[in-house]
């Protein structure tokens, strides 16, 4: 039995489960190696299902060769209704994902299964922790955002716009491997850049012009994230501190990522340099979090983040500060924890670089 199953198994001992409901994407992909948009595996302890529609069903058998492939109908209640009246004896303890499935969902499943007791789970809690296959794959999406980060350099100049940085970002990252953007590339210049979470828009590259650039790379399933502030011409003064301020947090936020730290304390550790020097209140976001399957899993690095770092979770350190109608400046790198601190695995240059 592989490892990921292993962790799955002994969650449902745990809560003395009869059969586990795996319908979120992630988590399909992750037990089953399945990366259809439809399914749900039905997990006991001698029998692993995978029930999908006609459109898998090929796709089902290569990718989740030791799984039953069952194909539903019309619904795919009434097939979860035989197949799971054969994996136990009624009533039974059915865990489900409690974080993804919908009310209407829901209340479908306990219309369908009457006499049986749900079990609210939180299964991406079992995908903190990166085996090898994961960390080399999560390593590659980095590569290929390293190298973007290195292309467009060359591209930004006065008179090209964020939306054209952004689609350059992404059709690099195409031409080296990249699945799908990890998520909506941010672009912010100028006094965009006091926007965390600034898309990019049709604004043109002035001069003088911090640029933000927040972007990723999906490969074979996982994500990577970068962010990377640049400014076209000389730095100001005021340009030179802050991004100096961001620059020293960052690095005390990835010496405090060691394993047996909680992400309160970790983000404690970068923020402090941001408030000291004064910009406490322009700090407003978690200072990372991890990324694998999904572009934003636990644990979090941030004020309210109490899960303990353990080795090989990997997590973002990405401290930022903005000011309205100034603009702001964001600085963000991967790293794996270990038991004696943490591999940075962006390799791009993150002192400041003057266009």
């Amino acid at each position: 039995m592989n490892q990921r199953l292993l962790k799955l198994n002994q969650l449902r001992d745990k809560h003395q489960l009869d059969i586990v409901l795996v319908s979120k994407p992630e988590n399909r992909r992750y037990f089953s190696g399945f990366r259809g948009s439809a399914g749900i595996l039905a997990i006991s302890r001698n029998t692993k299902t995978l029930v999908t529609d006609f459109r898998y069903i090929e796709q089902a058998k290569i990718q989740a060769p030791d799984y039953n492939i069952i194909k539903h109908g019309v619904s795919v209640f009434e097939t979860l209704t035989q197949i799971l009246g054969e994996m136990a004896t009624s009533p039974a303890r059915i865990g489900f994902e409690s974080d993804f499935v919908t009310w209407e969902v829901h209340s479908k499943l306990r219309e369908v299964f009457p006499n049986d007791e749900l079990i609210p789970l939180k299964l991406d809690l079992l995908r903190m922790e990166k085996d090898p296959e994961e960390l080399g794959l999560i390593q590659q999406a980095v590569a290929i955002a390293d190298k973007a980060f290195s292309h467009i350099l060359e591209y930004i100049r006065p008179g090209v716009s964020e939306r054209d940085i952004a689609s350059e970002l992404e059709h690099h990252m195409r031409g080296l491997g990249s699945e799908k953007p990890a998520f909506d590339t941010i672009v912010a210049s100028g006094y965009r850049g006091a926007l965390p979470h600034g898309q990019a828009s049709d604004k043109h590259i002035k001069t003088g012009d911090f640029v933000t650039m927040d972007f990723g790379a999906v490969y074979q399933g996982y994500h990577s994230d970068i962010t990377r502030t640049v400014v076209v011409g000389k730095a100001n003064d005021k340009q030179r501190q802050i991004y100096k301020t961001v620059l020293t947090a960052q690095i005390a936020g990835i010496k405090a990522v060691i394993a047996g730290k909680t992400g309160k304390e970790v983000d404690a550790a970068a923020r402090k340099i941001i408030h000291d020097a004064g910009y406490g209140d322009y700090f407003g976001h978690g200072l990372g979090h991890s990324l694998g399957l999904a572009i934003h899993e636990d644990p979090r690095l941030s004020p309210s983040g109490a899960i303990p770092l353990a080795p090989n979770m990997v997590v973002t350190v990405e401290p930022g500060i903005y000011l309205p109608e100034w603009g702001g400046v964001r600085i963000e790198d991967v790293v794996v924890v270990s038991a004696s601190g943490c591999k940075i695995l962006t390799g791009s240059n993150k002192q400041l670089i003057e266009l």
